[in-house]
């Protein structure tokens, strides 16, 4: 018989790689890891892992193992969830997020929750998509919210599904005493935007190349407010999601960009546990507060 916490360990390997990732995921010592992994390797009576220079990597039957492990692992899932709903027991929920979904949604979230919800306990951490949705599949997380820019779709993980919260405008934003009346206008204007890699960015520089220009791009961050205020100061133009005006925005212009384009806001979930009171309510929560959002 498998031992679960040795099946997890494996899983964990598959996904990030090598032991040092997966102890540093789990707060365990790297010994501690290829001990256990050791053990599993004797319960299954094969080698699960082979030398790959200075690293382990998984054989052919350690692959085979991590696909059973993962449905060990959301087999246990499913099962602790139904026990603790037909128990009424406190539930515990413990969601990533994009920096504007922090800013902007969760508090209002959280207000809804309280009274729709009282005994629930969210935990929340800001973090960028890509990471959150790595995490999401590693158990590490409950439900992630992340976007996607249009023509630019995320990676589709086995196990993992999502839930469209709701659509976000994008704008153009330009000092406010900018002559600017479109992004064509702006060819030879300084740019703030993601750092290179980012999905967004990438989304970005289409949109000023099919304007017939190379973007100038001088200042990289990855939270946008620091967009937002650069636009305000008048250093450099931004295209920026409704989602993230939470405060007023009276320093800057907006201006539509070609096609109007708007970004998804969805929600990711396991399949084992997409069906819990606790993570409906946290859907529904965050989709309210997204429907309700109305830019200042």
């Amino acid at each position: 018989m498998f031992e679960l916490r040795r099946l997890r360990l494996l899983h964990e390997l598959a996904l990030r790689g090598t032991i040092s990732d997966v102890a540093r995921a789990l707060s365990y010592s790297p010994s501690t890891v290829s001990q256990q992994l050791a053990l599993l390797e004797r319960e299954a009576g094969v080698a699960l892992l082979e030398p790959d220079g200075r690293r382990l990597r998984l054989t052919a039957q350690g692959r085979l193992l991590a696909v059973h492990a993962a449905r060990a692992i959301e087999l246990d899932e499913a099962a602790r969830a139904e026990l603790s709903a037909s128990q009424h027991a406190p539930a515990r929920v413990r969601i990533a997020v994009m920096s504007t979904a922090a800013e902007a949604l969760v508090p209002a979230a959280l207000g809804l929750l309280a009274e729709r919800m009282p005994g629930l306990r969210l935990e929340m951490v800001e973090m960028a998509p890509e990471e959150g949705l790595f995490e999401l599949q590693a158990h590490a997380f409950d439900l992630v919210v992340a976007e996607q820019y249009p023509g630019h779709t995320r990676e589709l993980r086995p196990g993992i599904e999502r839930t469209l919260l709701g659509h976000d405008p994008v704008r153009l934003v330009v000092p406010q005493d900018s002559p600017a009346a479109g992004l064509a206008d702006l060819h030879d204007a300084a740019w703030a935007m993601e750092p290179e890699g980012a999905a967004v960015r990438r989304w970005a520089v289409q949109q000023c190349r099919a304007a017939g220009f190379e973007p100038d791009v001088r200042y990289e961050a990855t939270d946008l407010t620091a967009h937002a205020r650069l636009a305000a100061a008048g250093h450099a133009a931004a295209m920026l999601p409704d989602l993230i005006w939470t405060g007023g925005r009276d320093a800057v212009r907006l201006l539509e960009l070609p096609g109007s384009p708007v970004r998804e806001i969805f929600a990711a979930t396991r399949s084992s546990s997409r069906g819990g009171e606790a993570i409906e309510a946290v859907l529904t929560a965050l989709r309210d507060a997204l429907a309700a959002h109305r830019p200042r």
